[in-house]
């Protein structure tokens, strides 16, 4: 993983002291709530609900086990104990003190963390597969580039006012980990006809009240340039993208409005006086960059692995364990393995400072320190050696890490919703804990099969309902919390927009309206067929009528 020089070290620290002294004057009535707004949000700092909300960079997904025990250590001193992992491979505190955060943002330091664009109208958290070097089907270790995208990004003076938040994601797979085509710019690492190496661009992406998916700005970027063209696309979002309206001003809008072939034309306009220029990633730079992610020491395959192939065949329960949490990796005689934050009484995503400290030893114990953060609001430990997975199964079960339901219903993404976020319509976290109770059933959930569930507290999605396989949606009206629901989302290379199916439900509604959905999946499906494949097959209306026709009092809210 990348470790911090002079240079880092340097820029992190003065960024501890100026936003010490912001927050200092800010406190002392020298600064106003408009005049610190800007300065809190490029820090990752909101305020919520009830508290302020503290936003942790977690670059492409990657954790050191010291670092996962100073954030658990940090969690304790200055929060409550826990911490929420999101979709875009942060950790947020909920609960922290305003005058704690430059305490928090030194202590960071001390690992080599920090909270650096976080929010606010800037360039956020590069994203990448949390599979990132060790899965067997990319073209090349996306890391790399990844931390070459955020160090150039990180501070840049041009984009830390752009019109409004802009993310971008690198994939390397042939299966796209990321939801690449969700972001503001999607990078894919690929190879052209004559095998060089470089970049399909993407851009236009987004959720939000209005989802988009990206379109394919530049079929192919040689590597050297990824930089230079994604400071046009920005250079031309920055200059056309509007600032009047909140809601309109994102890129994906910048795109539909002017036509994918005229943005694309202004941005090849902008890249042809830029694309020779300072950012040209260079050999050595790459090569300064890339020794960070070399291989660790792995051992060779030994006789002893055949214990792994007795286990499974003699231990129902880590067989589901292995079929659902372990993952194939590249290197012989190892896997990945999910550690799921999905458990019946726990929000979908956090984790107690305790169990960090756990996942961290985990890390050391079972493979070379070293924790990836997923998409899906999991952990991975991405280097496990195969004779050593029932002894990690057992050692997990008991902390409740262990629930074998990667990918399937139970394994929900959400945000933390109106129980905390002040933007939210209404609140997620009892739908979610609803959801879990009714589908507990390990049996019934294995034969539903692949099914991603995924709830939204507001039109922002941070939970990204609209690429769910049944999206949740909390919607107020007059005062009161609703949920619209979507089927027929999906992530990956064959990303979709699920489609509304009707009028929305009431709270206590949702466990019934969630099984009606799946019984409908389960009288169609057709031999292994997914949920989504189903609705693909056969359309919205034998959902929609299971759903609304069988009981009239599940639309009375209409």
């Amino acid at each position: 993983m990348y470790r911090y020089d002079e240079h880092d070290r340097k820029i992190i620290a003065e960024r501890v002291a100026q936003f010490r002294d912001q927050t200092r004057r800010f406190l002392a009535g020298e600064l106003s709530e408009d005049e610190f707004r800007p300065l809190r949000l490029q820090n990752g700092l909101y305020i919520q609900r009830h508290a302020p909300m503290y936003r942790i960079a977690v670059p492409y997904g990657v954790l050191g086990s010291r670092q996962l025990r100073k954030l658990a250590a940090i969690t304790r001193r200055y929060d409550r104990s826990y911490g929420h992992f999101t979709t875009r491979h942060n950790l947020q505190l909920n609960w922290p003190r305003l005058e704690d955060i430059p305490d928090i943002l030194a202590e960071l330091a001390e690992v080599e963390m920090h909270s650096v664009q976080t929010s606010g109208n800037d360039v956020r958290n590069i994203t990448t597969d949390h599979f990132a070097g060790i899965a067997a089907d990319e073209i090349a270790d996306p890391r790399p580039y990844a931390e070459i995208v955020r160090q150039w990004a990180s501070f840049h003076p041009e984009f830390a006012y752009l019109p409004r938040k802009f993310k971008i994601a690198v994939n390397a797979s042939a299966e796209d980990r990321t939801v690449l085509k969700l972001h503001d710019i999607g990078l894919e690492l690929r190879r052209n006809d004559a095998g060089e190496l470089g970049f399909r661009v993407h851009a236009g992406g987004g959720m939000g009240r209005t989802p988009i998916l990206a379109e394919v700005i530049r079929d192919f970027v040689p590597w050297r340039h990824v930089l230079t063209y994604c400071e046009s696309i920005l250079r031309v979002y920055n200059r056309y993208g509007r600032r009047d309206n909140i809601w309109k001003a994102r890129i994906k809008i910048l795109v539909k409005t002017l036509g994918v072939e005229e943005f694309r034309a202004r941005v090849e306009e902008d890249w042809a006086e830029l694309q020779d220029s300072q950012n040209v990633i260079t050999d050595a730079e790459y090569a300064r960059v890339a020794a960070h992610f070399a291989p660790p020491a792995y051992e060779p395959p030994s006789d002893d692995d055949q214990a792994f192939a007795y286990a499974v065949a003699s231990d129902r329960a880590f067989a589901r364990w292995v079929g659902r949490n372990v993952h194939a990796h590249k290197r012989p005689g190892y896997a990945a393995v999910t550690l799921s934050l999905k458990r019946a009484g726990t929000p979908p995503g956090d984790i107690t400072a305790d169990e960090m400290d756990l996942v961290a030893d985990l890390a050391d114990r079972y493979g070379f320190g070293e924790v990836r953060v997923t998409h899906e609001q999991n952990l991975v430990l991405p280097d496990v050696r195969e004779r050593d997975l029932h002894d990690l199964w057992q050692r997990i079960r008991g902390a409740r890490l262990a629930t074998p339901t990667v990918g399937l219903v139970g394994d929900i993404i959400s945000c933390p919703g109106g129980d905390l976020c002040s933007l939210a319509n209404a609140k997620t976290l009892p739908i979610a804990e609803a959801l879990l109770q009714r589908f507990e059933d390990l049996d019934y959930q294995h034969d539903v099969g692949e099914l991603d569930l995924n709830i939204s507290g507001c039109m922002n999605s941070c939970g990204h309902h609209h690429v769910g396989h049944i999206g949740i949606l909390g919607v107020d009206k007059n005062g009161s919390e609703w949920y619209q629901v979507t089927i027929g989302g999906r992530q990956g290379r064959e990303a979709a927009l699920g489609h509304v199916i009707g009028p929305s439900f009431a709270a206590a509604q949702m466990p019934e309206v969630v099984e009606k959905l799946i019984a409908t999946y389960l009288e169609h499906r057709v031999d292994a067929e997914r949920f989504v494949d189903t609705v693909e097959r056969i359309g919205i209306a034998p959902f929609k009528t299971r759903v609304y026709g069988a009981g009239k009092e599940l639309a009375r809210a209409a």
